[in-house]
């Protein structure tokens, strides 16, 4: 797949390039700039972002910032197998712990709630940093619900975390789950409350909680330009009504005329 002329791969975190001075250095190149492509492409063109990540794991399947980054990409595009595959093989290479939240997220992708539930009580849990187990507390209330089981999905997601008042990276995400829970379970007040609530901690839009909020409370939003255009169909062309009053006059001159006739 081509390369943008902009992409060096110089753009990958340092990390990263520490790991891929392992490999001979035109193919680190190669390899750096299709992860560059990956990190670009994923949010805006998943599939796009898995062709490039397959390239990087056919040059370098060997080093894990390659096997990560091919594991975030199958996430993305919702190959939760080979997420998973891929996320395990990271894990495997770095001995660390981050991917866990994920890796359980993909067992419910998977169809595997129970899976996912039990890796949530496992002791990897706390080896995680903070925000690491607000995303696993994430996954395992989404595995509740997926069970059917709401007001577990409830229980699960009450924390100090959502009780804080401080906002972090995390609390737009974790109170709009507890909001959407709680709308499930046919609560409306309460999720109202904390879908405001979500609104005020998403400060760079990471949920739709503004939209489900005003959704809740009866507001419908029309799109500006279609707005527009409805606008435009009703309005007279210009000329149109002064051209409809001269044919009138027209008309009633026309009758009278064949009347003294």
């Amino acid at each position: 797949m081509p390369i943008p002329e902009d992409v060096t791969g110089e753009e990958i975190d340092k990390d990263v390039r520490q790991e891929l001075q392992s490999l001979p250095k035109t193919l680190a190149e190669d390899v750096a700039k299709n992860l560059v492509m990956v990190a670009r492409l994923i949010d805006e063109d998943p599939e796009r972002a898995y062709a490039y990540s397959r390239i990087a794991l056919r040059l370098a399947s060997r080093v894990a910032a390659v096997r990560e980054a091919a594991g975030f990409a199958a996430y993305a595009t919702q190959k939760y197998a080979e997420a998973l595959a891929e996320f395990r093989a990271a894990r495997r290479m770095t001995g660390t712990v981050e991917l866990w939240p994920l890796m359980a997220d993909c067992e419910r992708g998977l169809g595997r709630p129970e899976k996912a539930l039990d890796m949530a009580g496992a002791p990897e849990v706390q080896k995680l940093d903070k925000a690491g187990q607000v995303e696993m507390r994430l996954v395992a209330a989404g595995a509740r619900r997926d069970m059917g089981q709401l007001d577990a999905a409830i229980v699960t997601l009450q924390s100090s975390e959502l009780a804080s008042n401080s906002v972090q990276p995390w609390t737009a995400r974790l109170r709009y789950a507890y909001a959407d829970a709680l709308l499930a379970a046919g609560r409306e007040g309460e999720a109202r409350e904390w879908f405001a609530k979500a609104v005020e901690a998403d400060r760079d839009g990471s949920t739709d909680a503004s939209d489900r909020l005003a959704e809740l409370d009866g507001v419908e939003f029309m799109d500006a330009l279609v707005e527009d255009e409805v606008e435009d169909e009703a309005a007279p062309v210009d000329g149109a009504v002064d051209s409809r009053d001269e044919q009138d006059e027209q008309d009633e001159q026309d009758a009278r005329d064949d009347d003294k006739d």
